[in-house]
């Protein structure tokens, strides 16, 4: 029987020290510049520190155009170096591996961020009263999906160079390669659409530069919806065949997860009415993918006990990912791995309207990783509420900032 203790070799030949992951969380800490500064030095040390094998960062941007929140790190070609070398070696202070997750929310950036997204088809955000916080993108043209191959490529071999052990190219939640992978977002009638294999082009692209850019000592992962929970949406079947042609170009891990801005799933509300599980949200649908699966899973999404986290593995997932439980208490890895029960307890809300319940919690994980980076106790003290107005305050300072560093397009 596998224990969470056990090392993970990987196929481009890197060794995990064990079987938990802190996945990624948008931390929103970028200095001006949107670059990684003394905030996420401190915390990335605090969570090497707390014993997980292996740290993926929040999502950097490929592209200074195209920023989810203003608070995001950014990389292109001619970033400069030092701030992120000194990220990776916070991250890799305990003896783990930290990889840069990387990304393009095409159409996923609210309208105060820019005049123009872009997205595979012309299809505007749904979130009910919230939709015109979001612009109709426009669709790729075959020069801007060029375009976004060659800047996750860049990007890829920059953090190889700042010394990062890995990237993760991000493939979920509704962000662009995802929206590639939609049969509702992708409409298009070119190579790029229809058919699965037409959808996953794009991605399947960018992994292959990444490879050939950066090298086989890069560890190279994906992550990707299990489901987005959206009927008519890509789905487990979609998943199962996706897994398989991105280890045919090279991967070594992937990363399952579920749902969107238009689909809560990992904050318990899908849309298509599924109901999940409280902890390990995914498992469910992880274990109809295990069989065929020819890579390594690494499955996040709810796990905040340690028999949870065994669970998982014992069910033949690789890695166990744990995100905001760790903002909670970035020691949970070190106390499992020493056989400890230590558990941590998520926030509740009483906000009726999902998606600002959703919006509400996520503050307040991101005010506990403020306060991680300042070298405080993650203990907060705002509710939810509070925590959402506060980010909302926060959010319009860090706007000016992007703004004055960027004019969008």
């Amino acid at each position: 029987m596998t224990t969470l203790n056990e090392p993970l070799r990987l196929s481009n030949g890197s060794v995990l020290p064990n079987r938990i992951a802190k996945a990624a969380m948008e931390e929103l800490l970028a200095v001006p510049g949107q670059l990684p500064g003394d905030a996420l030095l401190t915390l990335y040390r605090r969570l090497a520190a707390g014993g997980a094998g292996l740290l993926i960062t929040g999502h950097v941007m490929i592209d200074r155009r195209a920023v989810a929140q203003p608070g995001d790190v950014v990389l292109e070609h001619d970033t400069p170096l030092e701030p992120f070398r000194r990220w990776a070696e916070a991250g890799q202070s305990a003896g783990g591996q930290i990889w840069m997750q990387i990304n393009h929310p095409g159409r996923v950036i609210p309208k105060d961020l820019t005049r123009t997204t872009w997205a595979p088809s012309a299809v505007p955000i749904d979130v009910g009263g919230l939709s015109g916080m979001y612009p109709t993108p426009r669709p790729m043209t075959a020069q801007d999906i060029e375009e976004t191959v060659e800047r996750f490529a860049v990007t890829a071999r920059r953090a190889r160079e700042a010394g990062f052990d890995g990237v993760e190219i991000h493939a979920a939640h509704g962000y662009l390669l995802s929206q590639f992978l939609s049969p509702l977002v992708n409409r298009r009638d070119d190579r790029w659409g229809g058919d699965l294999p037409n959808r996953a082009r794009l991605l399947l692209d960018v992994v292959s530069a990444v490879r050939e850019r950066a090298g086989r000592g890069l560890a190279v992962g994906v992550k990707l919806n299990s489901a987005d929970f959206q009927r008519g949406g890509f789905d487990t079947d979609d998943a199962r065949d996706v897994i398989k042609m991105l280890a045919d170009v090279g991967v070594d891990l992937v990363e399952l997860s579920g749902g969107s801005i238009e689909s809560l799933a990992t904050a318990g509300a899908p849309a298509d009415g599924r109901t999940l599980a409280r902890e390990a949200y995914f498992l469910t649908l992880a274990e109809q993918l295990l069989a065929a699966s020819p890579l390594p899973l690494l499955l996040t999404g709810g796990i905040r006990r340690r028999v949870v986290a065994q669970r998982v593995i014992d069910s033949g997932v690789a890695v166990a990912g744990m995100a905001t439980a760790l903002a909670i208490d970035p020691t949970l890895p070190r106390q499992w791995l020493a056989g400890h029960e230590a558990q941590a307890t998520l926030p509740r809300t009483r906000i009726r309207n999902k998606t600002l319940a959703a919006a509400a919690l996520q503050a307040v994980t991101s005010r506990r990783l403020a306060r991680l980076g300042r070298g405080k106790s993650s203990k907060t003290p705002y509710s939810p509420a509070a925590a959402l107005i506060l980010e909302r305050l926060v959010r319009a300072r860090r706007l000016r900032s992007y703004l004055k560093w960027h004019t969008p397009a």
